[in-house]
């Protein structure tokens, strides 16, 4: 019943996987935003050069990188040990989803009109206060684009917790297949239904849904 959909095990599962994705998504940020910062106001002319450092790793299977880092990891000594399981999960995820984060951060920084630092600095704005004042919150589009597209997909991606774990962590993504798999298709279709109804209310909090011209312009949003 209802009931015994919201056991103990379940909801530890959720909110093991709400940690994760949590963590891979702050990791990740805190990661992405230099980069995409350094890479969009180096003085390079060719800045996609740099960018596609992060882009051509993308271009490898997805089986195969996760298994690259399984062997660094048993090279390492840290694989499929109990207290590091949570750990090479959110490895993973990072190292999966860490492009998905720099992507629209850099393509929403690129897009500022440079104006807008100038008037700053004309009004007296040291270069840290202007980056807090002006190129932060123009950047705050990508920055939720690239929060959407790493904290969603972390908490149902289960190949890379199988794989850097020994199937060891179970996250939101596995409990699902196993529903399915085990024939238990109304309790799989429930919690796929609150996953799409939490998805739409992210995206809507984010402001996926919205149309501002005038963001656009000022390079507030990736799309």
């Amino acid at each position: 019943g209802f009931k015994a959909f919201f056991s103990s095990y379940n909801f530890k599962t959720i909110m093991r996987s709400f940690f994760i994705s949590f963590m891979s998504t702050i990791i990740c940020l805190l990661i992405a935003y230099p980069v995409a910062y350094i890479i969009a106001n180096c003085k390079l002319k060719n800045k996609f050069g740099l960018l596609l450092l992060f882009i051509v790793p993308m271009w490898v299977n997805f089986v195969l990188r996760i298994n690259a880092l399984k062997e660094l990891l048993e090279w390492i000594g840290i694989y499929n040990k109990p207290g590091w399981n949570i750990f090479n999960t959110i490895l993973g995820m990072v190292y999966d989803f860490l492009p998905f984060m720099i992507m629209p951060i850099y393509t929403t920084i690129i897009k500022i009109d440079k104006s807008y630092l100038e008037a700053a600095k004309d009004l007296g704005a040291t270069p840290a206060k202007a980056f807090l004042k002006v190129t932060l919150p123009l950047s705050k589009a990508g920055i939720m684009s690239g929060v959407s597209m790493v904290f969603l997909p972390s908490m149902t991606n289960y190949v890379v917790s199988n794989y850097l774990t020994n199937k060891n962590v179970k996250i939101l993504g596995k409990l699902i297949d196993d529903y399915f798999t085990g024939d238990l298709w109304h309790d799989g279709a429930f919690l796929s239904l609150l996953l799409l109804l939490f998805m739409f209310l992210i995206t809507w909090l984010t402001g996926g849904f919205s149309e501002d011209e005038q963001s656009n312009a000022r390079g507030g949003s990736l799309w």
